[in-house]
């Protein structure tokens, strides 16, 4: 089954019930590896409910995986990471809050044990370049196999990088290699919480609602948007949503 027909929710089983989520939610946390099992816990975090139940579903049922839990944003993937500490996290490129490539670069340098692997539609190699330059192990395109998914989760564990075809495994080197050396883009002179700010700044949310998310004031909201705009030479909302648009920070469609 090709991750594009998990996508629709083709011929997919669940065990059990497994609860809707809300943006902002955990939806669901499991027990850990049973003692003695040698198996590789999972995070998974996909922002589309049918899509995470239907890759969790799937997980489930390959031998030696053991799902540890689900998230349905950034924010709470991250948080996941730290509670449980799963020998992997398997993240949507485009995840609401905080996008996947931020869930990626936190989670490296917070709790490098835990390997990375985003999912993504785009094979674009600005993407792959900039999963691998913070800190992804692997990336795996919609079309790919589930079989490949299950490659790429056996093969970060083992200390190696998975690129799903066309990106070939005589590409993983040079991608490794330009995105160590890449030079780094205004971007990176955002700090964590400015990131947040501009992700739910072009997500349409008001400075209320991103107060609220974030448990900051508004008036703290507009000083990090005023920062932000200031890093990054914009001067309009549209200018914001273009970058993040531009950027890989929210989803074209």
């Amino acid at each position: 089954m090709t991750w594009s027909a998990v996508q629709h929710g083709i011929g997919l089983t669940t065990r059990g019930t497994v609860q809707s989520a809300e943006p902002g939610r955990v939806v669901r946390e499991q027990e850990g590896r049973p003692e003695g099992d040698p198996g590789i816990t999972i995070v998974v975090a996909i922002g589309h409910t049918i899509v995470r139940q239907g890759l969790t579903a799937l997980l489930r049922e390959t031998p030696g995986f053991h799902l540890l839990g689900e998230a349905s944003n950034g924010q709470e993937a991250v948080q996941f990471v730290e509670r449980l500490r799963p020998d992997v996290l398997i993240v949507g490129l485009m995840m609401p809050g905080l996008n996947g490539l931020e869930v990626a670069q936190r989670v490296h340098l917070m709790h490098g044990t835990t390997h990375v692997i985003v999912l993504s539609m785009y094979a674009n190699e600005a993407y792959v370049l900039q999963a691998l330059r913070n800190g992804a192990e692997g990336y795996v395109l919609k079309d790919a196999q589930i079989a490949d998914l299950v490659t790429a989760v056996r093969a970060v564990v083992a200390g190696r990088h998975y690129l799903s075809p066309p990106l070939t495994e005589r590409a993983i080197e040079s991608y490794v290699d330009k995105a160590r050396t890449a030079p780094p883009d205004l971007y990176e002179t955002l700090t964590t919480r400015e990131r947040e700010v501009l992700q739910l700044s072009a997500e349409g949310h008001n400075r209320s609602d991103i107060g609220a998310r974030l448990s900051i004031s508004p008036r703290t909201v507009e000083t990090h948007r005023a920062s932000i705009m200031r890093k990054l030479d914009l001067r309009t909302q549209t200018d914001l949503v273009r970058y993040a648009l531009r950027r890989g920070i929210i989803p074209m469609e």
